[in-house]
């Protein structure tokens, strides 16, 4: 049985987001795995990390039992809109808050870092109101992909992640939709069959 974490990063509970959100998690359910979610925008916590790494701020309780979602977790999902090619504000203050030093990684010496993470793998869902994957790739690098995967998840130590970007949203009728929600629902079956890549424990 697949432990899964899915993830919506949209403040907005009605979004084509949390649509998702919710056909993954009944899917995945519906394929043995015990599945958990977070949805950001309905977290109570202040988003600003106001003081750096210099002093610690006190977790909020809905920052304290992400966190616990985060540790149980073996696989997770992470679904946002793009933003000014990034995530939304409240998802980005969430990672400044509870992706801390000594919690989801840790510094060595001489600025060596190691990720606190491991043995968990991951997915990443994107998506775009008026952007093509074409103009995300060759002219932004996929700017928002990079930092989420490369410079937050993976620098914590997940692995094997793999990423969909749906998009341009205003392009998609109706059959559009359901063909991806279809694909989304392959996406947690397949997921929760899932093993564990041997360099990632």
């Amino acid at each position: 049985m697949k432990k899964i974490l899915v993830v919506n990063g949209h403040p907005n509970k009605e979004s084509f987001n949390t649509v998702i959100a919710q056909s993954y998690m009944k899917s995945a359910l519906e394929a043995g795995s015990e599945v958990r979610y977070i949805a950001i925008g309905e977290l109570n916590f202040n988003p600003n990390l106001q003081f750096g790494y210099r002093q610690r701020m006190e977790l909020e309780p809905d920052l304290v039992k992400a966190l616990e979602d985060i540790q149980w977790s073996e696989h997770q999902v992470w679904i946002h809109p793009l933003w000014w090619l990034g995530m939304p504000a409240i998802m980005k203050g969430f990672f400044d808050r509870a992706f801390l030093p000594g919690i989801t990684f840790k510094s060595g010496k001489e600025g060596s870092t190691a990720g606190l993470l491991t043995g968990r793998t991951g997915r990443i869902i994107t998506t775009a109101g008026d952007l093509s994957l074409d103009v995300y790739e060759d002219i932004y690098a996929s700017s928002g992909l990079v930092q989420l995967k490369k410079g937050i998840l993976e620098y914590c130590g997940i692995s094997s992640i793999q990423d969909s970007f749906i998009g341009p949203l205003y392009e998609l009728e109706e059959d559009d939709r359901r063909k991806w929600i279809a694909r989304i629902e392959n996406f947690a079956q397949s997921d929760s069959k899932r093993k564990i890549p041997l360099n990632a424990l």
